[in-house]
C-alpha cells in the first residue's frame, strides 16, 4: 500500500517576519535568484522586493527547519485589478539544502487551498521556461502551461471553497503553529544549554590557567 505523505508544517507569515523573509531570499544562490525572479536579482533588488510585500493584501507562507531558519517560502499575490479580482499569482523559493523534500509542491498546494477559500478561481505562475521544477509542480496539479520562448505561463482553474477546504486550512494552520512553538522552545533550550556549556568551559580554562 502507498504510504501517506507526511504533513509539512506551513506557517502564514506576517509583517513581523519581513527580516526573516529578506534573509531567506538573500541566501538564494545566483541561479536560484534568476529562476525565482526571472532576472539576476542583486541584494538591493531583493531587499526592495521584501520591503514592498503587502501583507494586508497578499499571503506569504513559510517552512522552517529545527533551527527556525526559513528554508522555503511562497508568495501568493492577489490581483488588485477589479476585472481580475478572482485571480492570484504564485511564486516560490527553496534553499539548496532543503531541496528534494517536496517543499515547493506542498507550498503550492497550501497556497491553492488558501486562494480557493478566499474566492479565487484561477492561480497563475509566471516562470522561465528553464524552471522545469516549478512547471512540473504546476502540471502535476493540473495547470495548463503555455510556453512563449524563454518564458512560460501556467494557469490553474480551481473549484469554489467548501466546508472541507475551510476546515482543512484551519487544521493546517493549527498544526503549523504548534510545530513552530515546539521548535521555538527546543531552540531556546539548546541555546541555553550551549550557553551553560560555554560558561563551564570558561571556568575549566580559568582553573587550568591558575594551576599552571
Amino acid at each position: 500500500m502507498p504510504s501517506t505523505p507526511l504533513m509539512v508544517p506551513i506557517r502564514s507569515l506576517g509583517p513581523s517576519y519581513r527580516e526573516r523573509i529578506t534573509a531567506h531570499l538573500l541566501k538564494l544562490e545566483p541561479a536560484d535568484r534568476y529562476l525565482r525572479f526571472g532576472y539576476a536579482a542583486n541584494d538591493e533588488q531583493i531587499r526592495r522586493y521584501a520591503e514592498q510585500l503587502d501583507f494586508s493584501r497578499d499571503e506569504i507562507f513559510g517552512i522552517y527547519n529545527r533551527r527556525l531558519e526559513l528554508v522555503a517560502m511562497a508568495h501568493l499575490a492577489f490581483s488588485e485589478h477589479p476585472q481580475h479580482k478572482h485571480c492570484a499569482e504564485f511564486g516560490v523559493s527553496v534553499l539548496k539544502q532543503a531541496r528534494g523534500r517536496g517543499f515547493g509542491a506542498r507550498l503550492f498546494e497550501r497556497a491553492v487551498m488558501h486562494a480557493r477559500n478566499e474566492g479565487v478561481n484561477m492561480v497563475f505562475i509566471h516562470a522561465l521556461s528553464e524552471n522545469t521544477a516549478m512547471l512540473k509542480i504546476a502540471r502535476k496539479a493540473g495547470a495548463t502551461v503555455q510556453r512563449d520562448g524563454s518564458e512560460s505561463e501556467a494557469y490553474l482553474h480551481i473549484q469554489p471553497a467548501s466546508f472541507d477546504t475551510r476546515v482543512a486550512e484551519m487544521v493546517e494552520q493549527q498544526f503549523a503553529e504548534v510545530d513552530y512553538q515546539f521548535k521555538k522552545q527546543a531552540k531556546q533550550f539548546w541555546d541555553f544549554l550551549s550557553g551553560v556549556q560555554e560558561v563551564r568551559r570558561g571556568v575549566q580554562n580559568a582553573r587550568h590557567q591558575s594551576a599552571e
